[in-house]
């Protein structure tokens, strides 16, 4: 797999038992670019550990004045600088390559797992902690997927010189082969306590990221009831923690790069010292003093790489448990559906409530409880919950969790009552999955977005058309009631068979509320569409008004007369207190018994 290939066409199905788990099988997954950067990696380190051979060789040359080992060596010197140099940049290239795949894997795993547990992602992992593993947690998982080839490649090298040395010259290789080893493992006793301060470094600045996301996507509510110091207190103290874990874990991986420096100096000053004992005696030749002090001194540059992994690894385990976390959530139900491809079309029907939305009509569910409400919307849509013990939703009589998940989003769209505006032109907001037989025009005229498109010409100085006007992340730029009604009109424009709507009017005023009720349902004449709400102006124009209480249909009707016949449903809709309810039951009564006299006196 090349860059210009992304994305991958599959990116598989990752083992997420694990973060060491979902690392191996990432590192299986690209067998190819590992073995590239392995094999590049070993020329590379092993014409850098062939210049001590060659060195050693050229001074021997001089000493024993002989011009044709000279030039020899200057030809051997020659061709491990084209190897150095071309392994180098070749590594590099592969090295890059495997990292950015690996990371662009992840991010499909991802965003494929978003997309299939829809709204139930984040009830189950909060927004902040997502975030974090599609950013940071991608790069440091992505690193080291990388750092394994090198990592391979400069053990390999350390064995090879070290057999070498021995082969070479073995008073003083045997020093070389049982040192190197002592200093590759001379950190191992410092990992476990580095690694733990990684992982609560890394716990701490995802609680931070979590606390930031939150407090940007609630700014503009905390601005208004004064709680923005508050949560901007919170953040500081929660990335004054951030720092002193960071700081704590700086200096224990300082302490292990000390110890890479200070022992192979030591082994260096034992190399030496006993090599010149050795060609004072007359054992070894200067020559093969040169290589080897020179091969001791180049051994540090693929020592340094057991420091590398061993960070790469501490990072990147967290960061893989988080996104094996997210990858191994399952859909309550199987996204494949043990039905035909088919989108049905009928009544909406839910077993659990009672509820029926009848084909072609315009349903208003009344729910005291917001909380019910969004979930009870969500079921309506197949969005299954985390429990599968509620029965599916119906559409036509055809439960929608026995469908394929393309065909359930086929015929029932959900609206939540805060739906998220994705940054890019209008245009872009717009271009999505429709039947085409609603136009942006008229679903924007319906969701009365007027004002919307005036606003979005006035601030986009280089946009003629409102449509190709930029809007800002998640809508920022704009009020809530036009973030709505822009939202609104995008799930008008797709057409779907049956539409669930979660309070999409609850941030415009009265006026603009009515005029959306008369375009919604003037632009779904003929389609099924289901209203979650307790405004009177929608209730008003709907063709039928359901109350559930307690997770139970309690009443059907149309709203004015539900409005004198249903205490429950009036108490929901005019947000009537105890003791007026207790009035107008008083009055209704006294009004029932003046009726009775009337009809005895007569």
């Amino acid at each position: 797999m090349q860059i210009q290939d992304l994305p991958y066409p599959d990116p598989g199905v990752p083992d997420a038992r694990s973060g060491p788990r979902f690392l191996v099988w990432l590192g299986r997954n690209q067998l190819g670019g590992q073995a590239k950067a392995l094999a590049w990696g070993l020329l590379h380190f092993l014409s850098v550990s062939g210049l001590p051979f060659c060195v050693g060789f050229a001074v021997q040359a001089v000493v024993d004045r002989s011009g044709a080992r000279l030039g020899t060596a200057g030809g051997l010197i020659a061709l491990c600088g084209v190897g150095i140099a071309l392994g180098d940049s070749m590594l590099h290239r592969a090295a890059v390559t495997n990292w950015i795949t690996a990371a662009a894997r992840v991010q499909q795993l991802l965003a494929r797992r978003t997309a299939l547990l829809g709204s139930a992602l984040t009830r189950r992992v909060a927004a902040g902690e997502i975030v974090a593993v599609s950013t940071g947690d991608v790069e440091k998982i992505g690193w080291f997927v990388e750092a394994v080839s090198r990592f391979t490649a400069a053990a390999v090298t350390i064995v090879v010189v070290c057999v070498a040395l021995v082969v070479y010259q073995p008073a003083l290789g045997v020093v070389v082969a049982v040192g190197v080893p002592v200093l590759a493992l001379a950190v191992l006793p410092l990992l476990p306590r580095a690694t733990r301060r990684a992982d609560f470094q890394r716990e701490k600045a995802g609680h931070a990221t979590e606390l930031a996301s939150d407090t940007v996507a609630g700014l503009r509510v905390l601005r208004g009831i004064g709680g923005e110091e508050l949560f901007l207190d919170r953040y500081r103290r929660a990335s004054q923690e951030v720092r002193h874990a960071a700081v704590r874990s700086a200096r224990m991986w300082a302490l292990i790069s000390a110890i890479q420096v200070l022992l192979p100096g030591l082994l260096l000053i034992v190399v030496v010292w006993h090599g010149v004992n050795l060609a004072r005696d007359g054992r070894i030749t200067v020559g093969e003093l040169v290589t080897v002090y020179s091969a001791v001194m180049l051994l540090t540059y693929p020592l340094r790489h057991f420091e590398e992994i061993a960070m790469a690894y501490s990072f990147s385990r967290p960061s893989a448990k988080r996104a094996a976390r997210v990858l191994s959530l399952e859909r309550a139900t199987d996204g494949e559906g043990s039905r035909e491809a088919v989108v049905p079309a009928g009544d909406l029907y839910d077993p659990a409530t009672g509820l029926l939305a009848p084909s072609g009509r315009l349903t208003a569910v009344v729910c005291g409880d917001p909380d019910a409400a969004g979930m009870l919307a969500e079921r309506l849509g197949g969005h299954a919950a985390d429990s599968s013990e509620l029965p599916s939703a119906l559409v036509g009589g055809v439960p929608l969790d026995e469908l394929p998940l393309d065909s359930a989003r086929s015929a029932v769209l959900v609206q939540d009552k805060d739906p998220v505006l994705l940054s890019g032109t209008l245009r872009e907001l717009l271009d999505v999955p429709a039947s085409g037989d609603v136009s942006p025009e008229e679903a924007l005229a319906a969701a009365q977005c007027g004002d919307v498109l005036d606003a979005l010409a006035q601030g986009s100085l280089d946009a003629d058309d409102p449509m190709d006007a930029r809007i800002t992340e998640r809508g920022r730029s704009l009020s809530g009631g036009q973030r709505q009604r822009l939202a609104l009109a995008r799930s008008l424009i797709t057409d779907p068979e049956v539409l669930v709507l979660d309070e999409p009017t609850s941030a415009v005023d009265s006026h603009t509320e009515a005029r959306i009720a008369d375009g919604l349902r003037s632009l779904r004449q003929g389609r099924t569409t289901v209203v979650f709400t307790s405004s009177p102006l929608l209730l008003d124009h709907a063709d039928r008004v359901v109350l559930v209480h307690e997770g139970e249909v309690a009443a059907v009707g149309v709203h004015r007369e539900l409005l004198h016949s249903e205490p429950r449903y009036r108490a929901v809709v005019t947000r009537e207190t105890e003791d007026e309810a207790a009035a107008h039951e008083l009055g209704r009564l006294q009004e029932l018994e003046e009726l009775e006299e009337i009809e005895e006196t007569a």
